[in-house]
C-alpha cells in the first residue's frame, strides 16, 4: 500500500470509527434463537437450577462436547475455581501454584478458599505456566497447580500432569477463556482434576452476562460441587425442598434464563470456532511478515481458542535496539489506536505485584522480579480483544492489518518520540522498586 500520512500526525484513520459498533464485531451474537429461548423461560416460570430445565440440559451438552462425565453450571467462572477447590479437598493453609501472568480471579479465587498462591514465571511462547519453574517451586506445603490456558492456549498439560502425579497434587485447569480448545486431541476441561470454564458475555461462550462451568470425571468431586453451589444443600432427589444444609456454603447457582441463552451459544460454537481460527489466522500472518512483531504461537500438538491475541514488540527485529521495549509498545499503542486498531494491554501488572494480594500476605516473598518472562511480555506486549470472535470479523481484521502496516512503513517517524521516552513499569509503582532480575 502506498504511504500516507499517520492519523495520529492528522491523516486520515484507516478502520472505520463505527468498526467497534458494527455488527460485524459485535460479541455476543444475539439472534432470534437467543430471544426466542429466553422468552420461553420466561414464559415458563422456571427461573432456577432447583427446577429441571435448561440449566440442566446445559450441563448436559457441555460435559458431551468435552468429553467429561460431569458438569455444573455456576454463576460465574471465579467461583467454579473457588469450588473446584473447595471439592478437591484442599487444606486451608497449603500452597497452590499459580501463573504470574493471569487475571486476579486466577489467584484470588485460591485466597478466599483460605489457600497461599505461590506465584510461577510462564513459557515465554505460550504466555502459559512454565512447568520447570513449577517444578522448582514446589514445596512440602504444596497441594495443588491451577494450570491456566492463557488466551485461549491449552497449557503442556502432560508435563504438568506428571509433575502433578509425581507429588501427589491436585491439577486444576482454569480454562475460563479455552473454550472450544484442545490438546492432543482431547478438549479443555477435560486434562485436569477438574476445571472451571467462565461464561461471561465477552468469552468465547457467552451467557447474557455472567456465568460459570466446572467440569469432572470424578464424581465424587461433583457431587460436592453440586451440594456447594446452594447453601449446602443436596437437592439431587428433587422433591420437596427440605432447607437442610449438610456443609457451609454460599449461593452460586446459574439461572435459567443464562442457561438458555448459553445453549444456544453452545449449538453454534464449533462453526464460529472454525471461522474465528481462519480470519485470525489470515490476520497473524501478515502482522508475521512485519519485522519486530512477535505473533501469538500455537504449539502442532493443540489448538487455540483465540479469546485474546496478544502481540509482542521486539526494538531489535524493528531496527530500533536503542529503544525500550515498554516505550516502542506505548508509542505504537498511540499510533495505532489513532488509526481505529483497538489494542491496548492486558493486565498491567504481573499478579505477585497486585496490590491485594501482597497486602493478603505480608510475610510472603511475593517479588514480581523473580519473574522476568511475565515481565517481559507485560511490558512489550499489546492485546487485540473482543472484535476477532465475531466469524463476520474477516473484513475489519484486514483493515486492522492495512493500519499495522501502515504503521510499519513509517516506523521511523515513531522511533525519535519512543528514543525520547522515559518509560517507568507500572509494577515498579505497585510497591517494589528492584530491578529484574
Amino acid at each position: 500500500m502506498g504511504i500516507s500520512r499517520l492519523a495520529m500526525f492528522g491523516g486520515a484513520r484507516t478502520v472505520d470509527a463505527d468498526a467497534g459498533t458494527s455488527p460485524a464485531t459485535a460479541w455476543p451474537i444475539v439472534t432470534d434463537a437467543e430471544r426466542e429461548a429466553v422468552l420461553a423461560v420466561l414464559d415458563s416460570g422456571r427461573f432456577t437450577s432447583v427446577e429441571r430445565g435448561e440449566v440442566q440440559l446445559l450441563e448436559e451438552e457441555w460435559a458431551r462436547y468435552t468429553g467429561v462425565g460431569h458438569c455444573a453450571a455456576l454463576s460465574s467462572g471465579t467461583a467454579a475455581i473457588e469450588l473446584a477447590l473447595a471439592a478437591t479437598g484442599l487444606e486451608p493453609g497449603s500452597e497452590i501454584l499459580v501463573p504470574a501472568l493471569s487475571f486476579i480471579a486466577t489467584a484470588s479465587a485460591p485466597v478466599m478458599r483460605g489457600l497461599v498462591p505461590v506465584f510461577v514465571d510462564i513459557d515465554p511462547l505460550t504466555y502459559t505456566i512454565d512447568p520447570a519453574a513449577a517444578a522448582a517451586a514446589i514445596t512440602p506445603r504444596t497441594q495443588a497447580i491451577l494450570a491456566v490456558h492463557l488466551h485461549g492456549l491449552p497449557c503442556d498439560v502432560d508435563a504438568l500432569r506428571t509433575l502433578a502425579d509425581r507429588h501427589g497434587l491436585v491439577l486444576v485447569e482454569d480454562a475460563a477463556q479455552a473454550h472450544g480448545a484442545t490438546y492432543r486431541g482431547r478438549q479443555a476441561g477435560a486434562l485436569g482434576d477438574v476445571a472451571a470454564f467462565s461464561l461471561n458475555a465477552s468469552k468465547n461462550l457467552p451467557t447474557s452476562g455472567e456465568g460459570g462451568l466446572l467440569t469432572t470425571d470424578d464424581p465424587a468431586i461433583h457431587e460436592r460441587v453440586v451440594l456447594r453451589r446452594q447453601f449446602g444443600e443436596d437437592l439431587t432427589g428433587r422433591g420437596e425442598r427440605g432447607y437442610l444444609s449438610q456443609v457451609i456454603a454460599g449461593n452460586a447457582k446459574l439461572s435459567s434464563v443464562q442457561a438458555a441463552f448459553t445453549r444456544c451459544q453452545l449449538a453454534r460454537l464449533a462453526e464460529r470456532h472454525e471461522q474465528r481460527d481462519r480470519n485470525v489466522r489470515r490476520f497473524l500472518g501478515r502482522l508475521a511478515a512485519l519485522d519486530g512483531i512477535v505473533t501469538p504461537h500455537c504449539p502442532e500438538d493443540r489448538t487455540h481458542a483465540w479469546f485474546q491475541l496478544r502481540l509482542r514488540f521486539d526494538p531489535r527485529e524493528a531496527g530500533c535496539p536503542e529503544v525500550t521495549p515498554g516505550a516502542l509498545r506505548t508509542v505504537l499503542q498511540r499510533a495505532l489506536r489513532a488509526e481505529g486498531v483497538p489494542v491496548r494491554p492486558y493486565q498491567s501488572l504481573p499478579l505477585p505485584a497486585q496490590p491485594a494480594l501482597r497486602d493478603a500476605f505480608p510475610d510472603q516473598p511475593y517479588r514480581p522480579q523473580d519473574h522476568p518472562t511475565t515481565l517481559a511480555v507485560i511490558e512489550d506486549s499489546l492485546t487485540m480483544q473482543r472484535w476477532h470472535l465475531n466469524p463476520a470479523a474477516g473484513p475489519v481484521l484486514a483493515r486492522c492489518a492495512d493500519a499495522f502496516e501502515k504503521v510499519w512503513e513509517q516506523l521511523d517517524t515513531l522511533v525519535p518520540a519512543a528514543r525520547s521516552m522515559t518509560y517507568r513499569p507500572k509494577w515498579h509503582e505497585a510497591g517494589t522498586t528492584a530491578a529484574p532480575a
